[in-house]
């Protein structure tokens, strides 16, 4: 199998991906301090809920790249691989998602 298979439940990352995942996640934790900042300069209210709906679209737009690049590389590796019980694993996962 190639470098990006999820084998026992590691992934190894190409270089873009890595580092893509890690900016947005750097952004994401920018922005909870930064909400975390108004709260201790007791900001108004909505300003803070407004970026908190700024940070949990953040966080889904994380989810729905993750998710996407799971699916073409560990799920379709596995599926190659006769390894069905990753559609069983990958529903699962889709379903936590969507609570």
């Amino acid at each position: 199998m190639d470098k990006e298979c999820c084998c026992a439940k590691t992934k190894i990352r190409e270089d873009k991906e890595y580092k893509d995942l890690i900016n947005r996640l750097n952004r994401i934790e920018g922005q909870v301090r930064g909400v975390k900042k108004m709260i201790e300069n007791d900001a108004y209210c909505t300003d803070v809920l407004i970026q908190v709906s700024a940070i949990t679209a953040a966080l889904n737009s994380f989810n729905k790249i993750l998710l996407s690049n799971h699916i073409s590389t560990c799920v379709a590796d596995n599926i190659k691989a006769g390894n069905m019980e990753v559609v069983d694993e990958l529903v699962t996962t889709i379903q936590k998602l969507m609570k």
